[in-house]
This record gives structure tokens, C-alpha cells and sequence, in this order.
């Protein structure tokens, strides 16, 4: 039995060939590789392009030429390129995923090229029902023009041609279109995708008698001055993108064959957005929504380039992410770095302007760049108890920065501690605690320090003992009132006099009120877990000012109900003040002190009637 196992296991197997359904390969790419139709004009252009460059790396005076005529659903494009024999055809048209690249037949080094033959043609099947190609090699100019004709349904045929019919060297590509798709063939549109496509090739091609390519690109152009420059660059950005830019970046990567340019955005974006870059390969357009072309701080520009050594994607609408592209990344990145260090030294002016518009984007670099801390640490601006500074500016001011963590403390201490002195910082706008909590790295013998509710109440000038003394039945009411909220009430004289009352808590009062609210609810088991957790951080402080006529009537009331209604009211006009969000607890609250000062205000009156 174990002989006839091992027999069988041995015996010869036929091998198969893989059965492709054409019409099922072309919607798969029509809907899943390719964003659009339209990059079927891409392949047809990328195919005579990569055959006029095989054609001169060995004739090098030989034409270097497309020609593209539309008319009534049909599109014929011509090429003065390399041609094929009949061999050729067999070779690379009707096998799918073959180059014309590779190492025998039309070869040269893969970087002079830009795409695939035989996949680019089968891309033409997305608005083509019928691809007739004829063709005449200049390599092997005896050779009669050969004829290669497939429709949609995977069927083709090969025939030898009269020298007539192609009487030079070069391609010509037929199409008819499909049904439903005769409009990607009309010579508008095939103008309007030949021109976006092409641009920057560096060969003449044509739509009819009408120019495509546009060299030099707009960036290597000579001009009169540099502010000629700048204004034929917005003019570009505008018809490009849509808008005027602020300022034009040079991006120029010699080791990475790339040039190009950044426009500065007008107005300002968010962080997350992802912007869409331009990217052209070897003069072709090769996306115009590259994502991971510059670092994430860089959001607040758009770029256009050409580069020869990316490496694109399957479809060839994206780039392929690798060590390359991280390297031309950082590049890049190092470009807009360098562009904003010499506005530092150079263009005050400008880099304001721009300043004004995308400052966070400068401080996402700047967290992570000490070098771009310093430079722009007299430029970036920062909201303040002084008001809108610089942090060099703020620090020459006071001997200690104090800053907030979050945009409601700083709303909370920002009228008080103007008032008494102290210079506070607001970080909680993203990136800002982080430059002000590195600022000590850049700036030796800078003091910061986070300001918490002690010592903004350390700021404050206290009572006189006997005064506090005399209001003790008062301030115990007020605190028995607010004890259930997690909050203490502390009596101080501070400015200006219109502010009656102060709320202060922070990250670890918070913390703790909400540890006590979530063992309120808990279970029993639960309750007694987070009980154990009960810290010793100081509670919130309702902070009353001796100053203030308000409170100095309320500490004068005699009935201990009236005293704690009014107590909450302060509490809860503190709240507002400060800009926090409410509680049910506080919303609760300040119902009901609102309803009961209602109705001491009424009772008189009620009982008169």
C-alpha cells in the first residue's frame, strides 16, 4: 500500500495555464485599481512616451513625437517610437503583465521608462471595445508593419501589413469606443486629460494642431526679478489648485531628481486634513492626491514636482511607501524648514504674514525641533494674561511663566491673575503647554511652572484674622452648602472689586470630584474599589472677594437659609464665569437657587396681598 502512495505521489502531473476573463479583468479594473476612465489617455500617453525613449537612447537624433486625433467615439495616437515586429506582438501584447522593460527584447534601464505595455493597453478596455494597434520596428527596419486588433471579450488577431500602411517607424493605437463612453473620447476632453497628464513631457506632443506639453516647467523658467517669479508662480498655483499663495517654497532634490515647488496655503487648516500633492514621473502626472509626500507638520502647503525616482503603486496613481519615499519626506520636509529659519533671519515681514495664518503648523514642528523653537520663538504667538506674545517677549516680563493646561483654567485665573500680577500663559491650545513646558531647553535659567488653584489663592491678599473670625458662622453656612459638591469656600480680598466670586480646581480636584461622583452611583462592591482610590488632592475652592459689595451684604444676613441660597448663586455665576461645562449637580443647583431666590424676593409682597 505504501508503494502504490509513494508511486502515485510520483507520477508526472500535467501542468495548466490560468484561464483570464478579459471583460471580468477590466471591470476589476475599472472599479478597483483605477480611480477613473480617464488614465486610459495616461497608459496610451505613457506607452508612446516609453517608446520614443527606447527609440533615442539608440538613435539619438531619431523624432521624438505623439500625436493624438479624436473624432466621432474613435482615438488614434501616433508615436515616433521604437515600433514592434511581429514577434514583439505576440511577445508583449498578448500576454498580460509582460514589460517591454525587461532584460531581452525593447529594453533599456527601468528608470528611463514609465509604464507597462501590455497592462497600459489593457487599461484602454475601460473605454474601449476595440484596440487596433499598427506598428513598424525601428530596430529591425526590414520588417514589414504588423497589425495586432483585440476587442473586449479577449479575443485578438495578428496580421503582417503592406509598408505602405506604415511606411516610418512608430506605433499608432486605435480606439473605438465602447458603449456609453464615446464622451472620454471627444477632443475636448481628450485635450483637457492630455494636457494634465502631459504637461510636463519632455517631448512634443500634440492633440491635433494643439500643444500639450508646457516646458520648461514653471519653477525652471527664467524671470526678470525675483518678484516676477513669485507673481508668474501664484498664477500657476492659482490655475492649479485654485488659489493665490501666501509664498512659493522651492523644493529642489538634486540626489532624488526632483524639482518642484510648495505653495503656502492663504488660509488656515486643520492638522488632520489631508493635503493633495501633485506628483509628475519622468513628466508625467502621476497622482494629484499624493498624502504621504511631506511630514504631517507640513499641512499648510501644496505642492507640485517631478521626480524620476519614486517608485509608484500597481495603478500608478499613488506612490509606494519605502525607504525612498521616506527619505525624499524628510528632504522635503528639510526644504520648508529652511524656507521658514530664512524668513527668521531675513523677511520679518513675511514670515508675520505667515505666522498669522499657520502658526500651528510652525509650533507641530517646533515641539519636536529644538533648533525651530529657537529661531521662532520670537515670532510665535501665544494668548496671555498680557496679551497676544511671543514666549521671549512674555519671559523677559515675568520671572516665572505660569501657564494653564486647558483653554476653562486659564478663563478661570486669567482677569484675577492679570490683576494681581501674575503672568499666565494659556496652553491649552494644541501644542502650546508642550513649547511653553520646553521653553526651559532653549532658554536657560527660564522658570515654568504649571499654575494650579493655590497658587493663584496665594496671590490673593487675605483678611484680617479678626474679620474672619467675625464671619465664621457665615463662612461655616457657605461651606456646609457646598460640601456636598466637593467644594470648599475660602474668603480672600483680591481685584477688581466687580468679581464676587473665584472658582478654582484643577486636574487633581477634578480628578477626585469625579472618583467621589462615580462611587456615589457605583454598586456596593464597586464603591467600595474606588473608595479605596480616595486621594488627598486638594478639592475645588469657591474663592469669595471681602472686597466686593455683594458678598460683604450676604456675609451680613442673619438666617443661615438665605445665606446658603446666596452662596449658591455664587457658585454657580463662578461656574458660568469660568466657562465650565455644568454638571447635572450644578445645573441642579443653580435651578434652585435661582427658584428660591424668586421666592424670597416675593414673599413680602405675596403676604402684603
Amino acid at each position: 500500500m505504501d508503494s502504490q502512495i509513494s508511486q502515485s505521489s510520483q507520477s508526472p502531473q500535467t501542468p495548466h495555464s490560468f484561464q483570464v476573463d478579459l471583460r471580468g479583468l477590466v471591470d476589476l479594473l475599472s472599479h478597483h485599481l483605477y480611480s477613473s476612465p480617464k488614465v486610459y489617455l495616461r497608459e496610451l500617453l505613457q506607452n508612446a512616451v516609453d517608446a520614443v525613449t527606447a527609440r533615442r537612447a539608440e538613435e539619438p537624433g531619431a523624432p521624438a513625437r505623439v500625436r493624438l486625433y479624436a473624432e466621432d467615439g474613435a482615438l488614434r495616437v501616433e508615436d515616433s517610437g521604437i515600433g514592434l515586429t511581429e514577434a514583439d506582438v505576440h511577445t508583449l501584447l498578448a500576454t498580460i503583465g509582460r514589460s517591454s522593460k525587461r532584460s531581452d527584447g525593447l529594453r533599456e534601464a527601468r528608470s528611463d521608462f514609465l509604464g507597462q505595455f501590455g497592462i497600459g493597453l489593457l487599461a484602454c478596455f475601460v473605454v474601449a471595445e476595440r484596440i487596433r494597434v499598427v506598428s513598424r520596428s525601428a530596430r529591425t527596419p526590414d520588417a514589414p508593419p504588423v497589425e495586432w486588433t483585440a476587442r473586449d471579450d479577449g479575443s485578438y488577431t495578428v496580421r503582417t501589413l503592406p509598408v505602405r500602411e506604415r511606411p516610418e517607424a512608430g506605433t499608432t493605437v486605435y480606439l473605438t469606443a465602447r458603449p456609453g463612453a464615446a464622451e472620454w473620447l471627444t477632443p475636448e476632453r481628450v485635450l483637457t486629460l492630455a494636457r494634465d497628464f502631459g504637461s510636463l513631457l519632455p517631448y512634443d506632443v500634440r492633440v491635433g494642431e494643439e500643444a500639450v506639453t508646457d516646458l520648461p516647467a514653471p519653477w525652471d523658467r527664467s524671470y526678470p526679478s525675483p518678484a516676477t517669479r513669485r507673481v508668474a508662480l501664484a498664477r500657476h498655483c492659482h490655475g492649479l489648485f485654485g488659489f493665490t499663495p501666501l509664498d512659493s517654497i522651492d523644493l529642489d532634490v538634486p540626489v532624488a531628481g526632483i524639482r518642484g515647488v510648495a505653495y503656502v496655503l492663504p488660509q488656515a487648516v486643520s492638522p488632520a486634513q489631508r493635503a493633495g500633492h501633485r506628483v509628475h514621473l519622468k513628466g508625467m502626472l502621476l497622482t494629484e492626491r499624493a498624502e504621504q509626500l511631506l511630514p504631517d507638520w507640513a499641512f499648510f502647503v501644496r505642492c507640485v514636482l517631478d521626480t524620476d525616482s519614486l517608485r509608484p503603486t500597481a495603478s500608478r496613481e499613488s506612490l509606494y511607501e519605502d525607504e525612498t519615499l521616506a527619505a525624499v519626506r524628510e528632504a522635503l520636509g528639510e526644504r520648508i524648514r529652511s524656507w521658514l529659519t530664512s524668513l527668521a533671519a531675513g523677511d520679518p515681514e513675511r514670515l508675520a504674514a505667515f505666522l498669522s495664518v499657520h502658526h500651528l503648523g510652525v509650533k507641530s514642528l517646533a515641539r519636536h525641533d529644538a533648533e525651530m523653537l529657537r529661531t521662532m520663538l520670537p515670532w510665535l504667538p501665544f494668548e496671555t494674561t498680557d496679551g497676544r506674545l511671543s514666549l521671549e517677549e512674555f519671559a523677559q516680563r515675568h520671572p516665572v511663566v505660569h501657564f494653564t493646561r486647558t483653554v476653562e483654567e486659564y478663563r478661570q485665573v486669567a482677569p484675577i491673575a492679570s490683576a494681581q500680577g501674575v503672568g499666565v500663559v494659556n496652553g491649552g491650545y494644541t501644542y502650546d503647554s508642550e513649547l511653553v513646558e520646553a521653553l526651559p531647553s532653549v532658554r536657560p535659567g527660564t522658570v515654568v511652572a504649571e499654575l494650579d488653584a493655590d497658587t493663584v489663592t496665594a496671590h490673593l491678599d487675605g483678611v484680617d484674622a479678626d474679620v474672619e473670625l467675625a464671619l465664621a458662622g457665615f463662612l461655616a453656612a457657605a461651606r456646609a452648602k457646598l460640601d456636598p459638591l466637593g467644594c470648599d469656600v475660602v474668603l480672600r480680598a483680591f481685584h477688581p472689586l466687580s468679581v464676587p466670586a473665584l472658582h478654582l480646581d484643577d486636574r487633581a480636584a477634578r480628578h477626585e470630584q469625579a472618583r467621589a461622583e462615580t462611587e456615589e452611583q457605583a454598586d456596593e462592591l464597586w464603591a467600595g474599589i474606588l473608595g479605596s482610590l480616595r486621594g488627598s488632592a486638594p478639592r475645588a475652592r469657591l474663592v469669595l472677594n471681602h472686597l466686593n459689595p455683594l458678598v460683604r451684604r450676604i456675609s451680613a444676613l442673619g438666617d443661615p437659609e438665605l445665606i446658603g441660597t446666596a452662596t449658591e448663586s455664587l457658585y454657580g455665576q463662578a461656574l458660568l464665569m469660568a466657562q465650565r461645562p455644568l454638571r447635572p449637580a450644578d445645573s441642579a443647583l443653580l435651578n434652585r437657587a435661582f427658584i428660591s431666590l424668586l421666592e424670597w424676593a416675593t414673599h413680602g409682597e405675596g403676604e402684603q396681598r
